[in-house]
């Protein structure tokens, strides 16, 4: 694709953002020069730069957003596609200072894009590119611990996280918390438990509170509790896959899988990893086995009968256009914007609800908040105090039962004595995020009586930034 038909795409995604913000700032009492502040990118950094190719030079075209800087750092993905562009860039930067706001995490919003497809470059190619756009953010104060702290999306992963890690601790020698200058690292680098799998388990985690109200559902016609809704997941990269198999343990019934290929679905129910394995051997869903539809045009399946329908893959995947189509009483936003302002209007209209991406899809904001805290620490959670506990719990379970003469069996004796693992700690924080969370944006969707659970969320985000903003004053 050539530059120009790429700069000639739709670019109203930030567009869209704003739009929502402006209809939520409604609900507020602030000032509009506060409110500009807030709904404005304080940093656009586009820059370009050659990386050596064949016998040749090629250009590649790169961005990094920071939104807001209410609080620091700042914090957001970096985007690996032939499709980035600086409107996406900026949208997705202001998406993330509204659902660390939402999840009352401590960070302003960021994030970044490199105009590439990884798919057309080798290892070695896209380690160069890694470690350049690193660089260029460093030469500029765009990256650090204290400063902007990227992390993975759309493209990339935790190879090239352990890059970015690595050319910043390289570029800083001597700088202990180097390791906190980009969360989503494998553990042997200073990850963190549970970081890969926490975006799918915010998200299932975010589908069991909402399907757990009973007003709610009563108003969809629907049952309490995920146990037997069928389900429709849009993607199975890392956040689709993980949603599906959190939602499968939950007692839901995987029912659609759509990917660019193609969509498949069976109304009794799809086996998620046998999916997943499936796709992984041959490189399409198209195919399996377990399927009783196919559909080559993945739109296709986003349509089909189903409770509840996961998009979690790009933007503007439900438009206007397809939005009267959609049988789901319920979208769960996994991805970033997947559902444009027009089909939101559609589909509530027709008496849906739509959990928020700035909420639904802030797992893995709140895990990298956790791991970024571990790195400043420099201690695994649980390390410290989980002998302390285990002893603790053997005492109190030797005092019950020299109390009541009942002896507990070994399996039971080892499950109560057990202290937490990081993996446990985590796990249990983002869990807590994600229910405290729900319910602070359903409260006031109630109290307010506002229209949409996204016009909750902004309104709670934008309380919450303008009192940051408040406190900090204007310097000088």
């Amino acid at each position: 694709m050539s530059d120009n038909s790429i700069l000639a795409q739709d670019t109203h995604f930030f567009g869209d953002v704003c739009k929502n913000f402006d209809y939520a700032a409604k609900f507020t009492k602030h000032d509009a020069g506060l409110l500009d502040q807030i709904r404005s990118c304080n940093s656009v950094y586009r820059f370009r730069f050659p990386i050596r190719r064949g016998n040749g030079f090629e250009v590649i075209d790169a961005w990094r957003v920071e939104h807001s800087h209410h609080q620091s750092p700042t914090k957001g993905g970096i985007r690996y596609s032939e499709f980035v562009n600086e409107d996406e860039v900026m949208a997705l930067a202001a998406l993330m200072t509204y659902k660390c706001a939402i999840v009352n995490v401590p960070f302003g919003g960021a994030k970044g894009g490199i105009r590439i497809n990884p798919k057309n470059y080798s290892v070695q190619e896209l380690e160069n590119i890694t470690r350049r756009y690193t660089v260029e953010l460093i030469k500029k104060n765009f990256i650090g611990p204290s400063i902007d702290v990227p992390a993975p999306d759309y493209g990339t992963g935790e190879r090239e996280m352990s890059w970015i890690a690595d050319t910043y601790a390289t570029m800083n020698p001597g700088q202990l918390d180097a390791m906190g200058s980009v969360t989503g690292k494998p553990i042997a680098l200073h990850g963190i438990q549970g970081r890969r799998e926490a975006t799918g388990r915010g998200v299932a985690i975010a589908i069991r509170e909402c399907v757990g109200v009973a007003e709610d559902m009563q108003k969809l016609g629907l049952p309490t509790g995920i146990a037997g809704k069928r389900i429709i997941v849009q993607g199975l990269g890392n956040v689709g896959f993980y949603t599906a198999k959190f939602l499968q343990e939950y007692g839901g019934i995987i029912v659609g899988i759509c990917e660019f290929e193609g969509a498949i679905y069976n109304a009794d129910g799809l086996d998620v990893e046998a999916v997943f394995q499936h796709r992984k051997a041959i490189g399409s869903i198209l195919g399996y086995a377990g399927a009783k539809q196919e559909f080559k045009n993945s739109g296709e399946g986003l349509e089909q009968p189903c409770d509840i329908l996961v998009p979690a893959a790009l933007e503007n995947q439900i438009t206007a256009e397809n939005a009267g189509r959609i049988q789901a009483k319920i979208i769960a936003e996994g991805a970033n914007g997947p559902t444009t302002p027009e089909a939101e209007a559609i589909f509530y209209a027709k008496g849906g609800i739509i959990i928020p991406d700035m909420y639904a899809n802030a797992g893995g904001v709140t895990v990298s908040y956790f791991e970024w805290l571990k790195n400043l620490s420099h201690v695994a959670f649980g390390r410290i105090n989980r002998r302390f506990e285990e002893n603790n719990n053997l005492n109190l379970v030797n005092m019950i039962e020299g109390i009541t003469g009942i002896s507990l069996t070994p399996t039971q004796r080892a499950t109560i004595v057990k202290g937490s693992s990081e993996l446990e700690l985590v796990n249990s924080g983002l869990e807590d995020t994600m229910i405290r969370s729900y319910h602070e944006i359903r409260e006031t969707y109630k109290l307010e009586k506002i229209d949409t659970l996204r016009t909750a969320a902004f309104v709670g985000a934008i309380n919450k930034i303008a009192v940051s903003y408040q406190n900090l004053g204007v310097w000088p």
